[in-house]
């Protein structure tokens, strides 16, 4: 019986991390998207210049490249932490 109280704990606190995570992303991806922004839009309208497509499209590439690298050294680390 008492297994099965760890094993639920377990799982609780790993979907509980995992909640966690989400809203972390969830919350850097907002701080995001006001950087970029606050960049590249001087006056919003009813449509975005091509300026300002590029603007944040840019703004978004960058973002993407350097969450993927940050991701990958993580993973990179923690790998290396399991062995």
């Amino acid at each position: 019986m008492a297994d099965l109280g760890e094993a639920n704990e377990a799982e609780l606190q790993r979907l509980v991390a995992a909640e966690q995570q989400k809203a972390q992303f969830t919350a850097q991806v907002h701080h995001f998207m006001e950087l970029c922004w606050d960049k590249c839009v001087e006056k919003p309208g009813n449509r975005l210049d091509s300026r300002t497509e590029n603007c944040l499209s840019s703004c978004v590439d960058r973002f993407i490249d350097t969450t993927l690298a940050i991701t990958s050294r993580f993973a990179q680390i923690v790998q290396k932490g399991g062995q």
